[in-house]
């Protein structure tokens, strides 16, 4: 006797093995955006559909909702059938029941929408995405031309479905939610406590965490601008350490006075026998920073042949070693720094404008120390506790007079020089305090004829002081009245004050 099933049981089965394998994909992403797109092609190719779109609710959009993800339509012809579902989709998400039009021409509810006629429009299936009975959102679905129809018995199975679809939607929104939330707690831990491998509680200091916290869970490329010992590889580690990346290597290059030859083999690696010393295969700084960050340090020292080599990079992601052809992938951060105006370089002629809009996605200025207060007194003390050790552990502290001078002193090196001149203090000291005569600051920068002291000294007014660091100010940030204030900590109303009682003296 024959045991074949009926023709509806077996449909049945083949339905739920294809719920159960759809379940098992939907399920394993967590993007939202590649999930919808993965929900919308499940759903066309389950009924045959010839086009498609989900939409979500969004109580910030005018129809109370937007498409997400949509196939095979053209702009002009989405545009005209949504004057014509809004209706249907109101109706859809407001009863959350679902709408099948066998024969949407003929339809008596939507007979007047010239959209079915213009498009040609066969059949056309809406059914909710709800968790329990709270809409989220819909999968419109029709089917054009000379192509089969949707029946009702389909319907049943898209129902089921988009139930599957709305939890692993619900899901990755939640998951989705949770990672930005996630970032911005953690941008906030980082604003208010600071990098901890970086020293400052400056104004300019704060400005600089802010920045940083915005940053670090990016791969945009950053720029960091500063003098000579402001402390650039130390930030660039920080965004390292402290991102997406910071599992993977960190490589750092100076490529100041380098030659090209040196330089290319560093950065991009080098075939056995390319030249004279090259005598084993090595991989470069790009290949072994791979997943992770690179710091180019002073790049505004590259040459042209260097700079379009850099570049070909960073366009193509993918470099070749010195005396090979075999092109291999990277991805890599870069981080790079510069001590000099790339802008002036451009101007000279002596740096490519591409190049620098490639590493410039986002830049950070580092400010000297002579202008973070009494940021000075912070670092001098943690380069003491790093170098009075052992032997010089004797060397508890620093001295008024010291500190009243490292504040005095217009650190030309920054926090370098400082670190230099805290280490030899400790070497020198003999008593328990480090004191004047145990330092080595330049003579020339040391007695500043503009510190406070002496221009109170010399009879000079707070408000005299005031107008001599407002015009720096204004002359620093190149008549930016906005940046100015914002820099001073004062209002944009206080500025124009002040420059008014000049213009009218």
């Amino acid at each position: 006797m024959s045991t074949a099933q009926p023709k509806s049981a077996t449909h049945q089965d083949a339905s739920l093995e294809a719920l159960f394998q759809i379940a098992l994909e939907i399920n394993s992403i967590m993007d939202l955006d590649r999930l919808l797109k993965k929900v919308l092609e499940h759903a066309m190719v389950a009924l045959h559909a010839d086009r498609g779109f989900i939409l979500l609710t969004n109580p910030k959009e005018a129809a109370g909702f937007e498409i997400r993800t949509a196939q095979n339509f053209l702009d002009s012809q989405l545009d005209d059938v949504l004057q014509f579902s809004t209706s249907a989709v109101r109706q859809v998400l407001q009863f959350n029941k679902s709408l099948l039009l066998y024969e949407a021409k003929t339809d008596e509810r939507f007979k007047n929408a010239q959209s079915i006629v213009v498009q040609q429009i066969q059949s056309i299936a809406c059914v909710p995405l709800s968790i329990k009975t709270r809409p989220i959102g819909a999968i419109y679905i029709d089917s054009v031309g000379k192509h089969g129809r949707f029946k009702q018995e389909h319907l049943g199975f898209l129902e089921a479905f988009a139930n599957l679809a709305a939890l692993a939607i619900e899901n990755a929104s939640l998951y989705q939610n949770l990672r930005e939330e996630n970032r911005r707690l953690r941008q906030e831990v980082q604003r208010v406590q600071g990098f901890t491998e970086i020293i400052g509680k400056s104004r300019s200091m704060e400005r600089l965490f802010d920045i940083l916290a915005r940053v670090i869970d990016t791969d945009a490329t950053v720029l960091l601008n500063g003098e000579s010992g402001t402390g650039k590889e130390l930030v660039a580690r920080a965004i390292h350490h402290n991102g997406l990346r910071k599992d993977k290597p960190f490589m750092a290059l100076f490529c100041g006075s380098l030659p090209d030859a040196l330089l290319e083999s560093e950065l991009f690696g080098h075939k056995k026998g390319a030249f004279t010393g090259a005598t084993i295969d090595k991989p470069g700084l790009f290949e072994a920073a791979d997943g992770g960050t690179l710091f180019l340090d002073e790049v505004a020292d590259l040459s042209p042949a260097m700079q379009t080599a850099l570049l070909r990079v960073l366009q193509e992601g993918e470099v070749k070693r010195v005396g090979e052809n075999k092109v291999r992938h990277v991805d890599v951060r870069i981080v790079s720094a510069t001590n000099k105006s790339l802008k002036e370089a451009i101007k000279e002629g002596d740096f490519r404008e591409d190049l620098y809009y490639r590493l410039n996605t986002i830049t950070v200025n580092l400010p000297p120390l002579r202008e973070r207060g009494d940021d000075v007194l912070l670092l001098a003390h943690h380069f003491l506790d790093k170098y009075a050790v052992g032997r010089r552990a004797y060397v508890k502290g620093i001295s008024k007079d010291v500190r009243d001078r490292l504040k005095e002193y217009s650190w030309p090196g920054n926090i370098r020089e400082l670190q230099n001149t805290i280490e030899r203090a400790v070497v020198m000291a003999t008593g328990e305090f480090i004191h004047v005569d145990d330092l080595d600051l330049d003579e020339e920068d040391a007695p500043r004829d503009d510190t406070y002291r002496e221009k109170l000294a010399r009879g000079q007014t707070l408000k005299e002081i005031e107008d001599q660091v407002l015009q720096a100010a204004i002359e620093l940030y190149d008549g930016n009245i906005s940046e100015t204030a914002r820099q001073l900590g004062v209002s944009r109303t206080w500025v124009h004050g002040r420059i008014k009682e000049w213009s009218d003296a």
